[in-house]
C-alpha cells in the first residue's frame, strides 16, 4: 500500500490510543520519515513492528557519489528515530529487514524511553559497533525475547555476542540465532554466557554449521536450564556430504549419538534436529520444501 494511502487512513484515527503498530511494506527510507511524524503521535504504542525498510542500490550507489545523499539519508534516520522519544510505553520492537541501521543502531537505542521486553532486529547487515551498542544499552537490561536471526555474527568478536548475553541474562526467556552464521569457536565461546540464562525456555540455532562436537557441549551446557523446554538445533555438520547434501543415514546414526548424550545427562529433554530454519518460528519456512525434523524425547 503506498505510504500517502496509509497517511490518509491514519489521519481518521486517533493516533494516540493506539498500542500495536504493524507496518509489513516494503518501504524506502524516504517513505518511512514522512510517516514518522504519525507514529510520534502513538504515544500508547506498547508494540511496534516494521518490515523492509531499506535503501535501494540505486541510493547506495548516489551515495558514494554524492554527499548531498548522503546527508538526506542520515536526515531520515533522525526523523524517524527521533520520534522514537515519545513512545514512552513501548515495550516490543520488531524490525525485519531494516537495512538502514546499518552503523547506525546507536541512534535508535539512544532514543530509547523505557526498558524493552522484546526485541527483534532480523535479515540485516550490522556493524561490530551496532552489537557493540547493542549490549551497552540500559534499555535492554530486562529482555525476555531476543531475536537476532538472519544477522551475519561470523566475522565479530565472540566477546561481544557473549557481554549481550551476559546482560540479559537474568530475564532473558527466549533466543533466536537462526542462520546466523554461527560456527564452533563463536558457540564455544559464548556457552558459560548461555549456561547462565535461567529463565531460557526457547532457544533456536538453527540454519548454523555445527559440528557433532560442540552440539554435544551444547547439549550439556544447556541441560542446566530448568525452563529450557524447545530447543532448535540444526543437523550436525556430519550429516552433509561433500557437495552439501543431507545424509539421512549418517543423520540418523548422529541422532542416537546426541539420545545417547541426554539419557547421561539425565531429565526429561526434547529437541529438533533440522535442516531447515525451525518450527517455532515457522514463518520462514519456505512454503514448498518440508523441512526435515527429529523430534527427539527422553524419559526421566
Amino acid at each position: 500500500m503506498p505510504v500517502g494511502t496509509i497517511m490518509k487512513v491514519l489521519s481518521r484515527v486517533q493516533l494516540d490510543c493506539l498500542q500495536e503498530v504493524d507496518v509489513d511494506c516494503t518501504w524506502r527510507l524516504s517513505a518511512l520519515a514522512r510517516f514518522a511524524p504519525l507514529l510520534g503521535q502513538m504515544t500508547s504504542v506498547q508494540r511496534l513492528r516494521l518490515s523492509h525498510v531499506r535503501v535501494s542500490e540505486f541510493d547506495r550507489q548516489q551515495q558514494q557519489q554524492q554527499q548531498q545523499q548522503q546527508q538526506q539519508q542520515q536526515q531520515q534516520v533522525v526523523q524517524f528515530t527521533s520520534q522514537i522519544l515519545r513512545l514512552h510505553h513501548l515495550r516490543d520492537l520488531h524490525l525485519e529487514s531494516p537495512s538502514f541501521l546499518e552503523g547506525r543502531l546507536d541512534q535508535m537505542l539512544r532514543c530509547l524511553k523505557t526498558p524493552l521486553d522484546n526485541l527483534s532486529v532480523t535479515n540485516c547487515q550490522l556493524t561490530e559497533s551496532d552489537l557493540s551498542h547493542l549490549s551497552r544499552s540500559p534499555n535492554i537490561s530486562q529482555l525476555k525475547g531476543l531475536d537476532l536471526s538472519g544477522i551475519s555474527l561470523s566475522d565479530f568478536r565472540p566477546e561481544l555476542l557473549q557481554g549481550l548475553l551476559e546482560k540479559v541474562a537474568a530475564t532473558l526467556q527466549e533466543l533466536n540465532l537462526e542462520q546466523c552464521g554461527v560456527m564452533d569457536p563463536q558457540l564455544d565461546s559464548i556457552l558459560p554466557a548461555l549456561s547462565c540464562c535461567s529463565q531460557l525456555s526457547a532457544f533456536s540455532l538453527c540454519g548454523n554449521r555445527l559440528s557433532m562436537a560442540i552440539m554435544g557441549k551444547l547439549l550439556r551446557c544447556t541441560a542446566g536450564l530448568p525452563r529450557l523446554r524447545e530447543e532448535f538445533y540444526p543437523a550436525p555438520q556430519e550429516s552433509y556430504g561433500p557437495g552439501g547434501a543431507l545424509h539421512l543415514g549418517r543423520l540418523s546414526q548422529l541422532r542416537a549419538k546426541l539420545i545417547e548424550i541426554m539419557r547421561g545427562l539425565g531429565g526429561p529433554r526434547a529437541i529438533w534436529l533440522s535442516s531447515s530454519p525451525c518450527p517455532r518460528w515457522g514463518s520462514k519456512l519456505r512454503s514448498h520444501e518440508e523441512p526435515f525434523l527429529y523430534h527427539c524425547y527422553v524419559p526421566a
